[in-house]
Parts: structure tokens; C-alpha cells; sequence
């Protein structure tokens, strides 16, 4: 039975009067209360539905969830305000990134397994707890808002139930109910971890292997992990500046970049869509992490000509947008490859506008539809398991399991293999990955670079390429940290072709 089978209808039809039961005076009982709607909460659990039903991305579905809201609210002459789109997304990302730490709040407090609670059921307790443990609303604000949105979308008979349970995780603050959900750490460092920091085990222990430190290393960067990203904006050589955004906004709403020249913060609520170069594609949204793997790639040193880049795979365009204004700079071309044909179409818009050549095409990074040795610098920014981006995705971290991690290494050997076939002898290549994970970074290069059937290659030390960005390891390679950077978990090696 599926989710949409086990839902019931949506509550009880609007009726007048009482509830037709008497008391043992005969009186009537109470009169009937309609629900009360509050569109926040409506939206906010509409949201989650769609990440638990569809796999959708709350990145994806949320904004036109808001748009609808603010049309809603618009018809009915009410206004849905920024405080409420703000209070909104809150509840969405909120309650996505701890879902681990409430669902063992939740099993503690009911008395069955969750498998057996519907998922329906579950959303709205998750949004409880987290309205209860994770914002600064009021306990009774919390629980009475939760109970209406059950009547709501549940129905008054498991409004009952989520009462009950939001009752018994209001008794307690989250540190307490920490102590008394999550195992000690020094009897089970890893589950501990994973229940108090809301992350699946299988992921606590692979970023604890990449950041191959203690226990200050991993609390700090799955602590990061559960926080709002910033709003960061790129701006695209030769059509707009750093220094022009900031000055184009209130002094107050912006902030440099930490290490990316192009780079430009918004503050906290900052709308990257009233930027007047954001809507006419001089500049566009990008971490941070992205665009340092976009500007290594460019300024690592060549010899002989450099006419010709490649970025192997290219969707949905913000590195491509970025790569093909610096090649512009210098007179090169870039061609942008993607295999998907609706991704290529936002690349093609991405890049709309560019001062310098270039072209995007539809193709396979593995079965390439270009000549070998055809390009100067190429990108190959490899299909992955996103676990670089949970701060941003923090669905991802549910839905991905240890077993997805082997199904992508043949793909990205392949890509990193033909691109080094695509790229002439002392050419570059640039084998990126939104994952910190060990076997989708290291362990990728260390194999095609043993790899007889593949172009012989050097590792070149990305370092330097980066100046003024600190706590880069031992190299060459190089690995961005959410904590150590406030970038995605980036990871980038440069491989020279010898032969």
C-alpha cells in the first residue's frame, strides 16, 4: 500500500451546530469547531509530501508552492509576506535536516514502530518537533498549530493522536531528549553522532574516513551540515564585477566573497532574484566551492596554445557560465556538453549573453562526439552522490544509501578517462565532485591514473591555484569543507596529459 492509498480523506466536512452526542444530562455537546487553516503550515507540510512521495527536491518544490501561496492569498485580498515565505522555508529545511533526531524523539514517544505510522502522520509530527526543539515558537503555539493543521490534512481523529504525541516532546528541550534518545558516545561513537547531529550512520562514518581527524573535525562539520547556506552570487567576467553587485545593493545586504574574487554574499533573507545582473545574466548564483573549481581549472598553467575548453558535463550551467566568460577573456572557446537534452537547454540559457564563443551540445562525456586531443582545459564535474550539498539538500542525506556510492564509480572513471583522451598532451583536466566521499574522489583518480587503457597523466598541486584559501591539506588534490570553508564539500584534482 503506498502513500496515497493510506491517506484519509482531508477532515470532516463543515457542519453546523453540534456534534449530534449528548452527555449524561442530555444536553448537547459541544459545538463543532472547524479547523482553523493556516497556510504556512499547509504549504510547509504540502512541501514535505512532495520530497516523501515524489523524491521531489524542496530546493525544486518550494518556490512554486510559495508562488502559488502569495496567488492563493492575493484572490482573498490577504498578503503572504516575506515573513511568512520566511517562516515557511524554515519549517521545510528544518525539519528535512533533523529528521533523524526527531524520528527517535517521535519512536520514543509512540507506541509502535514508525514503519507503522503513516507517513502522512509523520510529517506533521515532524514539523511539531521541530516548531517544539528546533525554532524559538512558543510550546502551546507549536502544539495548537500542529493540531490544527492535522484536522486539516489528517482528519480529527489523528489530530487526537499528533496532540498526544506533541504533548509527551514538549515535556522535554532537545539536549534532554538527546541524552535520553541517542546512544553514549563511547559505546557507539557513529550512531551517536548520527542521531544528534541528524545524519544516517552509513554517511557519518564515510565523512568521518575523508576528514580523517578526531571527534572536534566530524561534530564541526556535520554541525555545518545542518545549516542555512548563504546566498552566494557569482559575478561573470567581462559582463559584470564583484565590486559592481555590492554597489548595485544596500551596503547592508551584501558581503565579499571569502576566497573567490567573482564571489558576492547576500545577507541573511537576501533575494538573489531583485538583483537587476541576476535577472539579465551577468551574474548568477553559485557557491562558492563551485566557483574556485571553475577559476583552479583556469589559471592552471599551460604550454603551448589555449583556443579550446570543454566542460564534459555541463547542466544545468553554472560552471559552464563562469568558464566560458573567463575563456572568453582570453579568446577561447568553450563547448559545453551535456547528455540530457532539458539540462542542455539550461546550459544554452545559462550562457546566454556570454562576450566570447562558444557552443553547447548535446552529448555523452562517455562516448565522446568530439576528436581525442581536441582541447586545451577540460571540466569534467562528475555525476555523484551529493553529499558535498546536504546543507543545501538536506533530503539527499534520507534518500541516498551506501550502496548508491559503487554504482557511480564506473561512470565517473569513464568520464574522467575520456576527458583525458579529449584533452591534448599538456593539456589540463579538472575531475571535480560535490562529495567528499573517499571512493568518489581519491580513489577515482588513483585508478585511471594506474590504468593502462587510459592517457598517461600527472597530478598537478591545485594549491597554489587558490591563493588566500587556508586548511587545504596535504595536496595536490584539494577538498572544500562546509566548516573550514563555508563552501560545499568540494573536491578537486587537475591532471596534466603526458602522453
Amino acid at each position: 500500500m503506498n502513500d496515497q492509498q493510506r491517506r484519509r480523506p482531508q477532515g470532516p466536512p463543515g457542519k453546523q451546530g453540534t456534534t449530534g452526542k449528548q452527555g449524561a444530562s442530555g444536553k448537547p455537546g459541544k459545538p463543532y469547531r472547524r479547523p482553523q487553516r493556516d497556510p504556512v503550515r499547509i504549504l510547509a507540510f504540502e512541501a514535505l509530501r512532495a520530497v516523501g512521495e515524489r523524491d521531489a527536491y524542496a530546493n525544486l518544490v518550494l518556490p512554486g508552492l510559495l508562488r502559488a501561496a502569495e496567488a492563493e492569498a492575493a484572490k482573498k485580498g490577504r498578503q503572504f509576506d516575506r515573513r511568512d515565505a520566511a517562516l515557511a522555508t524554515e519549517l521545510v529545511y528544518g525539519t528535512l535536516r533533523g529528521q533523524g533526531t526527531y524520528d527517535a524523539v517521535i519512536a520514543a514517544c509512540v507506541d509502535r514502530p514508525l514503519r507503522e505510522v503513516d507517513p502522512p502522520v509523520l510529517d506533521v509530527l515532524a514539523l511539531g518537533a521541530h516548531q517544539l526543539l528546533g525554532t524559538r515558537i512558543p510550546t502551546h503555539a507549536a502544539v495548537s498549530s500542529s493540531v490544527e493543521l492535522a484536522r486539516v490534512v489528517l482528519g480529527d481523529g489523528r489530530a487526537k493522536f499528533v496532540n498526544a504525541v506533541l504533548r509527551k516532546i514538549s515535556a522535554h528541550d532537545l539536549d534532554t531528549w538527546l541524552d535520553q534518545v541517542a546512544p553514549p558516545y563511547d559505546e557507539d561513537p557513529e550512531d551517536h553522532l548520527a542521531v544528534v547531529h541528524s545524519h544516517p550512520r552509513w554517511i557519518v562514518s564515510a565523512l568521518w574516513d575523508a576528514l580523517g581527524g578526531g571527534r572536534a573535525g566530524i561534530e564541526d562539520l556535520l554541525t555545518a551540515d545542518n545549516e542555512r547556506p548563504e546566498v552566494t552570487l557569482v559575478a561573470r567576467p567581462g559582463r559584470s564585477s564583484a565590486q559592481e553587485l555590492r554597489d548595485s545593493l544596500p551596503p547592508e545586504s551584501t558581503e565579499p566573497g571569502r576566497w573567490s574574487p567573482y564571489a558576492v554574499r547576500l545577507a541573511e533573507g537576501g533575494d538573489p532574484s531583485a538583483v537587476d545582473a541576476v535577472r539579465e545574466g551577468r551574474a548568477g548564483v553559485q557557491d562558492e566551492g563551485s566557483q574556485l573549481v571553475a577559476a583552479a581549472l583556469a589559471a592552471a598553467p599551460l604550454d603551448g596554445r589555449d583556443e579550446r575548453w570543454l566542460d564534459a558535463c555541463a547542466g544545468p550551467g553554472g560552471k559552464a557560465a563562469l568558464l566560458a566568460a573567463l575563456a572568453a577573456g582570453r579568446g577561447a572557446e568553450l563547448v559545453a556538453a551535456e547528455k540530457q537534452p532539458h539540462r542542455a537547454r539550461l546550459v544554452s540559457r545559462s550562457l546566454a549573453g556570454n562576450p566570447g564563443p562558444y557552443q553547447v551540445v548535446v552529448a555523452d562525456g562517455t562516448r565522446p562526439a568530439w576528436p581525442e586531443g581536441a582541447f586545451d582545459r577540460v571540466l569534467v564535474d562528475v555525476p555523484c552522490t551529493g553529499l558535498g550539498a546536504l546543507r543545501r539538500r538536506p533530503e539527499a542525506r534520507w534518500r541516498r544509501r551506501a550502496e548508491d556510492v559503487p554504482g557511480f564509480g564506473p561512470l565517473q572513471r569513464g568520464l574522467l578517462t575520456e576527458a583525458l583522451r579529449a584533452v591534448r598532451v599538456g593539456g589540463v583536466v579538472g575531475y571535480a565532485t560535490c562529495s567528499p566521499h573517499l571512493a568518489e574522489t581519491r580513489a577515482v583518480v588513483d585508478d585511471v591514473l594506474r590504468d593502462d587503457r587510459a592517457p598517461a597523466a600527472e597530478r598537478l598541486d591545485v594549491r597554489p591555484l587558490l591563493p588566500g584559501v587556508p586548511a587545504l591539506g596535504d595536496g595536490p588534490d584539494i577538498q572544500l569543507w562546509p566548516h573550514l570553508h563555508g563552501t560545499d564539500a568540494m573536491y578537486l584534482a587537475l591532471l596534466r596529459r603526458t602522453a
